[in-house]
């Protein structure tokens, strides 16, 4: 099983309202931790907001499932969702980017008559020198469902070198 130091680290985030990062997803706005979405109302990228960014720093995003294919059982999780750098704050606590993804996003799919699962969503200071084209699919190919099974978060930062999350949230669906 991959370690889950960043995902530990990112949990206790929640405790301090300053470090919960605002999602908009569909139509739900300022999405709460915790907060049921219907899965067809996340099948395409959040919008992200943080009011403690900097206009100076870039940020990346990582999304996991963490409970696949069922909560009780997760033996596949966590699985990646979606990995996006070159986040820049464009004003009023929103961030945004134009760079192609590290990861594609792909929306939530719990298997039928699954419990809620929970979908992560990272907020990371983009580390200095970060080499989008050494982490991306070529020609902005999007990631096999193998390569995201079991997804070893604390490998990835290390390789990258990726400190701990700055910001957290996530919502349940089934």
């Amino acid at each position: 099983m991959p370690s889950d130091n960043h995902i530990k680290a990112a949990m206790s985030l929640i405790e301090d309202k300053s470090k919960v990062l605002g999602l908009t997803i569909g139509i739900h706005e300022n999405v709460q931790p915790g907060t049921w979405l219907p899965r067809k109302s996340a099948q395409k990228p959040p919008k992200l907001f943080f009011a403690g960014a900097n206009p100076t720093t870039t940020y990346l995003v990582v999304s996991l499932d963490i409970d696949a294919p069922f909560p009780a059982f997760t033996i596949l999780s966590p699985i990646l969702h979606w990995i996006q750098s070159d986040i820049q704050l464009i004003g009023n606590a929103a961030l945004a980017f134009d760079a192609p993804f590290v990861a594609n996003y792909i929306g939530p799919a719990p298997p039928p008559a699954s419990a809620p699962h929970r979908y992560l969503f990272l907020l990371y200071e983009q580390p200095e020198g970060f080499d989008l084209t050494a982490h991306a699919p070529v020609a902005g190919r999007t990631v096999s469902n193998s390569n995201r099974m079991r997804y070893d978060l604390d490998a990835w930062a290390e390789k990258v070198n990726l400190g701990l999350p700055v910001a957290f949230n996530y919502f349940t669906c089934n």
